[in-house]
């Protein structure tokens, strides 16, 4: 009896050893094996084509890992991306590149390997590619970005003269008393005199206490249409967006500017794109621009706040919490537009948007005087005085530059306002009567050409 109890003991003891070993190596297999990954989902495509550069945007729920190369004859940028599958969010990327893309002509997508999904952009011409992701901020996920520069880049000044609005020579005498005439009292017409036409009518009104001017040389004003692209700025509460009004705002101010012979204008943005902050200063700057005005259409956190402001550059702080808080926003356009942190010199960025000069705040200040006081005659104001704050967008060293917010889109009452085509007309033509206002009083000096 002893015996036979042994003898069933020993495979006892040897079953359960095997089975403590499997056991064991088991868990030791699950702890250092991989655990399956993943794979990222995509969640939006956007294209945002431009003279400029085109960006295309992939949103997604994580961080993703590219590499990227270009192919030459025919020109292509290829793009390799870790850790996702194909899906049919992504596949609409194709149906987004339209035909007149200035740099895309098509893009296929495909499943190259597992867990990698290959683009490849069928370029129009030779781009210099920055590849880049973006951090989750305000409503956007995480987002990785293709900015197709073109190698040979645009030039302002040679697309202002393919438009016939530079001369060759920026001293040559222009005919400004015809944009700015001295109108002088007339005596009474012997024979009837045929009406006045709506201009002429316009012009007496806006010379009536202002000196003859002595200008001998064209006037560049550089527009600047807030946000744009990835950013759509404020929005209102039945879905109007900053970026809209203030692009059809400034388009009919720039029109309203080219029809006198002595003055041209450059959109920093002329369509729906990102452009960032100190790009738009560096863009006045290569036109030589005399005037730089930027044009907004703001939010605020109560519905109730209406009004048109005025802002300039201050050097030592804001001139109220609110005008503080707002160039605060306005300053993070980049973070939400999306700026390549890793290729943009900020020390560069810094240092000449530090040289900011004294006369320069003095100037706008008497440029932000005036057209705070026309838009006084279309809407009620916000503050009965301009506004001073850190507005990155401001700094330019050379250049008197102004911030308006035409109304507050927040407002509904406002917001309707400025998706009116009528009132838009109306602010268009408040703000150039102001700069000729501006002029009247401060007539720009000559200057060379900029190297």
């Amino acid at each position: 009896m002893p015996r036979s109890t042994q003898i069933r003991a020993k495979p006892v003891t040897a079953v359960t050893r095997r089975t403590v070993l499997k056991a064991g190596g088991t868990l030791l297999l699950s702890v250092l094996a991989p655990l399956p990954s993943h794979a990222a989902q995509i969640l939006a495509v956007r294209v945002w084509p431009a003279d400029d550069y085109t960006r295309v945007t992939l949103e997604n729920d994580t961080n993703l890992k590219t590499n990227h190369f270009l192919v030459k004859d025919p020109d292509r940028l290829v793009v390799d991306i870790e850790g996702l599958e194909l899906n049919p969010t992504l596949k609409e990327l194709v149906a987004k590149i339209q035909s007149n893309d200035p740099y895309i002509k098509q893009v296929r997508v495909g499943q190259n390997r597992p867990n990698v999904v290959r683009l490849v952009f069928d370029l129009k011409e030779q781009v210099d590619p920055q590849v880049f992701t973006l951090a989750p901020v305000g409503e956007y996920k995480h987002r990785l970005i293709f900015d197709l520069y073109p190698v040979n880049a645009p030039d302002p000044i040679a697309a202002l003269i393919r438009k016939g609005e530079w001369q060759d020579n920026p001293e040559q005498p222009a005919p400004i008393a015809a944009a700015m005439p001295e109108v002088q009292p007339a005596p009474e017409p012997i024979a009837p005199a045929k009406p006045a036409t709506p201009e002429l009518q316009l012009a007496k009104a806006e010379s009536k206490d202002e000196k003859p001017l002595a200008i001998t040389r064209m006037i560049t004003i550089a527009l600047d249409p807030g946000h744009g692209g990835e950013d759509p700025g404020a929005i209102g509460r039945s879905g109007s967006r900053e970026k809209d009004v203030v692009l059809a705002i400034a388009r009919r101010l720039k029109r309203k500017i080219e029809e006198h012979p002595n003055m041209r204008v450059m959109l920093t943005r002329d369509a729906d794109y990102f452009v960032p902050l100190h790009v738009r200063v560096n863009k006045a700057r290569k036109v030589q621009a005399d005037l730089f005005v930027s044009i907004h259409a703001d939010a605020f956190v109560e519905t109730t706040a209406r009004g048109s402001s005025v802002f300039v550059l201050s050097e030592k702080g804001a001139s109220s919490t609110a005008a503080r808080w707002l160039a605060n926003k306005e300053n993070a356009a980049d973070l939400i537009g999306g700026v390549n942190i890793k290729t943009h010199d900020r020390q560069l960025a810094s240092v000449l948007l530090d040289l900011s000069t004294t006369a320069q705040i003095n100037d706008s200040l008497k440029l932000g005087k005036a057209v705070l006081a026309e838009l006084g005659g279309i809407n009620r104001l916000h503050k009965g005085a301009v506004e001073q704050a850190g507005f990155a967008v401001l700094k330019a060293p050379d250049i008197p530059s102004i911030l308006v917010e035409t109304a507050f889109i927040s407002n509904p009452e406002e917001e309707a306002k400025l998706t009116d085509d009528a009132y838009q007309d109306q602010m268009a033509h408040a703000v150039l009567k102001g700069i000729r206002k501006y002029f009247a009083k401060n007539p720009p000096l000559a200057k060379n050409k900029m190297t």
